[in-house]
């Protein structure tokens, strides 16, 4: 099964602290050793051989795009983005963004595997707090914290099935509820908010009363790589994700 891959690189607003570091329109285009960060998310995903078309959704004044990679034009949020490739693009769709420059093969292919595996219309990658915290990164991380592990997420997703866009609507619908989070906990689920600030709500059910929700069945795939969970949200970010690809080049 082919997959296509979207990267969601567009900017979401004139004052994002990385571009300004970097010096850069967007902060897709900082580099870390010599490479940008969409060059290298570009590439590991090239390298994944389930993984056939590239997308990229960015503004249209935006840099040019390394070779190989397919244009698409960023709509005013990610959820709309996303909408916006599926009109071109039909599932499977793994959506990833280009603030991800640790991500590599190993980490894709495995994401693809569980998603498959899985079996749900809508995957989301996560990594438990100690898998994260094993990388080193000492920048203070949000986890939602489940009954049965507390876990960050990994900006991959896996739209496995042409349900999978009914997700994608229910995201844009909370998107516009954003202001007004009672209206978002009534379109999650009163009692589904409940268990989880009670400590009571596991991962499965977490992912199943989202599916329920959204009207397709949705899954979170658990990933073995402490690098996964590590996006750049600001320059301190972006530093360290330098040190963890000397790192690797050190061996």
């Amino acid at each position: 099964m082919s997959w296509t891959a979207l990267i969601l690189a567009g900017s979401r607003g004139a004052a994002d602290p990385v571009a300004q570091a970097a010096g850069v329109s967007h902060k897709a285009f900082a580099e870390l050793e010599g490479r940008t960060m969409l060059a290298r998310v570009a590439t590991a995903l090239s390298a994944v051989p389930q993984v056939g078309r590239i997308l990229v959704s960015i503004e249209p004044g935006a840099p040019a795009l390394p070779a190989g990679l397919e244009r698409l034009d960023a709509a005013p949020s990610p959820a709309r983005s996303v909408g916006a490739a599926l009109a071109t693009a039909a599932p499977p769709v793994l959506v990833t963004t280009a603030d991800h420059p640790l991500l590599t093969p190993d980490m894709v292919a495995d994401f693809i595997r569980g998603a498959e595996a899985a079996g749900a219309d809508i995957c989301a990658g996560v990594a438990t707090r100690p898998v994260v915290e094993a990388a080193g990164n000492p920048a203070r991380r949000t986890y939602l914290r489940f009954r049965d592990a507390e876990v960050s997420g990994c900006n991959l997703f896996a739209l496995r099935t042409p349900r999978a866009e009914a997700a994608v609507r229910f995201w844009q619908r909370l998107e516009t509820e954003r202001k007004k989070p009672w209206r978002m906990a009534l379109a999650i689920g009163p009692l589904t908010l409940a268990s989880y600030a009670a400590g009571l709500l596991t991962m499965a059910g977490a992912a199943g009363a989202i599916g329920r929700a959204a009207g397709c069945s949705a899954a979170l795939v658990t990933l073995d790589h402490p690098d996964a969970a590590h996006d750049v949200d600001k320059p301190a970010d972006l530093v360290f994700a330098e040190t963890r690809l000397r790192a690797r080049k050190a061996g």
